[in-house]
């Protein structure tokens, strides 16, 4: 391309993104579209010679970004949502269009610094002592998945037989299949039951650690969770260290929701004990505010990092210079792999971490207002408690069912998603269906909580009444 249609593309995409921004608040969050429409406009045979750039980019907006939910919209309160920030989005694009390949220093000693400078930032804001380090990964996923083959080949000499690892029944699914792929068997998880607080208990966690090694088990690693999905739980992580420092086990902590919180006064009270463990998963796509992908793994020695993954293929000896010239396809499972640093660290340069300490403060205040109102009106029954940016609550009227008040309560969550005005998710706790909101968008304001929370009343309201004359089938 010419520079004149280099810079032309480039401003329209520019435009499209500020657009995006802009525009965000007042479009639908939701949108659902039938497969079959989308083959039809889709669908195509590989293209043999080129068209206009401008018709392409046309196409995409038309066809394939109105075809999605808006994870970073201020009312999309479903899952964990990924509110990017417009300087995480330039650097993104700097990065792909520069080329980075920051798998060694070799060939990225500036990109390979600033990861180190970045990594060291959030180990700082964890606590974790000077030995810490880590790499920056696609997300929550392969961070616990990097975390744990650490803590199998440190724990164990990679010999998994008889291994036994520890967790709740509150636990992200991505632990176990992560376990999975490190080779252990589901009968080798110990999958404890939560309290009532869905946080795991020191009682039954020794209880199990007991009796598997009097079975002649090799119990290795506790699983212990900061801010679960389902409710933002906090494991008890100062009692649970205590054990595992007396009992030689391992423990990783998942903070790939919540770890953030501990830049602020709040998040820090509930985090306590977060600087004492042994590895450590956080995403900055969620309460950092970066775009897609970017999580992070934290190990308390980063050598085991090395000790871990380091191998020497012969095409690789020239890379292989100094012990100071660090090599990150050393630490973990890529060796090819991007920039993805760069827009945390521009991020937390221009804004500094005071906004970003406000903005998470907000978020977990969101939450407390979500509660406060819900608490206001009848039939809304508080799951649990606002904590970490989350509040769980279910829609129970007296007329009612548990069975059909479980009807009512998806039905609620498919509704709002036709509506498209705010999106909230259901999750399962103790058998029954409840609604949970996770309210860490920076952008969303407290008028968004009371509209998306009147407007659940609303259909809740109508839907109890519909199941009141035609019961559950209905």
């Amino acid at each position: 391309m010419s520079r004149e249609e280099m810079r032309s593309l480039g401003y329209q995409v520019v435009d499209i993104l500020v657009e995006h921004f802009e525009s965000l608040r007042f479009k639908s969050v939701t949108h659902k579209c039938d497969r079959r429409i989308l083959k039809e406009l889709l669908r195509e045979s590989l293209p043999e010679k080129g068209i206009n750039s401008e018709v392409v980019l046309q196409q995409l907006q038309q066809d394939v970004f109105s075809n999605i939910m808006h994870l970073d919209h201020p009312r999309f309160f479903a899952f964990v949502p990924s509110p990017s920030n417009f300087i995480g989005v330039i650097a993104d694009a700097l990065s792909a269009g520069i080329n980075v390949f920051a798998g060694t220093w070799l060939e990225a000693p500036g990109p390979t610094e600033v990861e180190l400078v970045t990594i060291d930032w959030l180990r700082q804001l964890c606590g974790l002592p000077d030995t810490a380090g880590g790499l920056f990964v696609s997300g929550g996923s392969v961070a616990n998945l990097t975390a744990l083959a650490v803590a199998r080949h440190v724990k164990l000499k990679d010999r998994i037989r008889d291994a036994i690892v520890y967790c709740s029944d509150q636990t992200h699914s991505s632990v176990e299949r992560g376990l999975r792929v490190l080779g252990f068997d589901p009968t080798q998880i110990r999958k404890l039951p939560s309290d009532n607080r869905f946080r795991l208990t020191l009682p039954d966690l020794r209880r199990e650690v007991t009796a598997d090694r009097a079975a002649g088990m090799d119990p290795f690693c506790v699983i212990a969770n900061a801010g679960t999905t389902n409710t933002g739980a906090v494991d008890p992580l100062p009692v649970l260290a205590d054990f595992c420092r007396e009992e030689g086990l391992w423990l990783h902590v998942d903070g790939a929701y919540g770890a953030a919180a501990v830049l602020c006064d709040k998040g820090r009270s509930l985090l306590e004990g977060l600087e004492r463990v042994d590895s450590l998963s956080l995403d900055p796509h969620k309460w950092l505010f970066q775009p897609y992908e970017i999580g992070c793994v934290l190990i308390r020695n980063a050598r085991q990092l090395r000790e871990t993954f380091r191998t020497q293929p012969e095409y690789l000896k020239d890379v292989d210079r100094s012990e100071e010239e660090i090599n990150f396809c050393d630490y973990g499972i890529q060796l090819t792999r991007g920039f993805r640093a760069l827009k945390l660290w521009m991020s937390l340069k221009v804004f500094g971490i005071e906004a970003f300490r406000k903005a998470i403060s907000w978020g977990i205040r969101l939450a407390e207002l979500a509660e406060e109102a819900l608490r206001k009106f009848p039939h809304w029954e508080i799951v649990t408690p606002a904590q970490m940016g989350i509040v769980t609550f279910r829609y129970v009227p007296a007329s009612q069912s548990s069975v059909e008040s479980d009807a009512i309560n998806q039905r609620i969550v498919n509704e709002m998603m036709e509506d498209g005005f705010a999106m909230v998710s259901s999750t399962v706790l103790r058998g029954h269906i409840v609604l949970r909101m996770c309210t860490i968008n920076p952008r969303t304001t407290e008028e968004d909580i009371h509209e998306t929370i009147r407007r659940l009343g609303y259909i809740a309201n109508r839907l109890s009444l519909q199941f009141g004359k035609r019961g559950v089938s209905g």
